[in-house]
């Protein structure tokens, strides 16, 4: 992938008959993602915190492709017990699942606690996306080409896990936790993808970030300086989200993409640009950093992950 010959929308390959979920997929980068995958076939499970606003999305695509193949689920990846009770639902009326999208998220907001009472950014980013994860495996492994799909962001690489003190409660800077959060999702990742090929699982676990991008994240959530930085001064060097939803569409569709590859913008410092394979952080690629960020994932969870034995 050069920049000469840059992946683009149109080298997505037919979806025609495959399965999806995508996690925030009512806006920002999560609608550009579900509308490029329902205009190549695919059919898109919108899994949403507000069901109304996933309604309202799956409402524009339709006005602009008749026939869009896409159902909405409401999913707070925040509660633990609605992680469940979706990974519940949809195994009633889908034999099987081909990619997962791990891509909602929340930054920078004041401190606060999920329902399960671990920091909001870490529940929400992190421990939500590992239990559906989990949850799904088994209908991922019969799946066709199938994959899960971290998006990380290039903030990993400031990133530490404070096993110390994962919640904040003695010390907690939003931007500081929003990295925790971020390299988190690298870490796992990459450990997943250790423990997939270890289990010879046909499942691949690909990692992507969209380099900076302008989506309601910046705005939604931080306060103080962190929201007038993202929400306004930098806005006007932000690529728009279909750009930036690149990476984690190429991650998911295209059959260069291997499982353990960190996809981002081929651009200066990855801000912008078209898919490219990236760097992970030193941190991110530690297996002993795996190892112990998936047993603590485990025990805040209660889920454990069910690999096939190896062939």
């Amino acid at each position: 992938m050069t920049q000469q010959q840059r992946w683009t929308h149109e080298q997505i390959p037919d979806q025609t008959k495959r399965v999806f979920v995508v996690t925030g997929a009512n806006s920002g980068l999560g609608l550009a993602t579900t509308r490029a995958l329902a205009r190549r076939g695919g059919h898109v499970i919108l899994a949403v915190r507000d069901e109304e606003k996933g309604h309202r999305a799956v409402a524009e695509i339709n006005a602009e492709q008749p026939g869009a193949s896409l159902e909405v689920r409401h999913l707070d990846l925040a509660d633990l017990d609605s992680v469940r009770a979706f990974a519940a639902r949809l195994r009633t009326d889908h034999p099987h699942l081909d990619v997962l999208v791990n891509n909602a998220g929340v930054m920078a907001p004041p401190r606060s606690l999920s329902a399960q009472g671990h920091e909001l950014q870490f529940a929400t980013n992190h421990l939500g996306h590992f239990a559906l994860t989990g949850l799904l495996l088994d209908l991922l492994t019969v799946g066709h080409n199938p994959r899960v799909v971290t998006v990380s962001s290039i903030n990993h690489r400031q990133g530490r896990i404070h096993f110390d003190d994962l919640d904040g409660e003695r010390t907690y800077k939003p931007m500081a936790f929003y990295n925790q959060s971020k390299l988190a999702n690298a870490v796992f990742g990459r450990e997943l993808h250790r423990r997939l090929t270890e289990a010879g699982s046909p499942v691949r676990s690909v990692l992507a970030h969209p380099g900076y991008t302008a989506t309601n994240l910046q705005t939604s959530a931080p306060i103080g300086m962190v929201k007038v930085l993202f929400g306004r001064i930098l806005t006007p060097l932000a690529q728009p989200p279909a750009r930036g939803a690149l990476p984690q569409l190429y991650a998911a569709t295209d059959p260069n993409a291997e499982g353990g590859q960190f996809i981002g913008p081929d651009g200066p410092a990855e801000l912008r640009g078209g898919p490219a394979r990236v760097q992970l952080s030193p941190t991110a690629a530690d297996t002993e950093t795996g190892r112990r960020l998936w047993e603590v994932s485990e025990q805040l969870t209660d889920v454990q992950f069910v690999f096939p034995s190896p062939v």
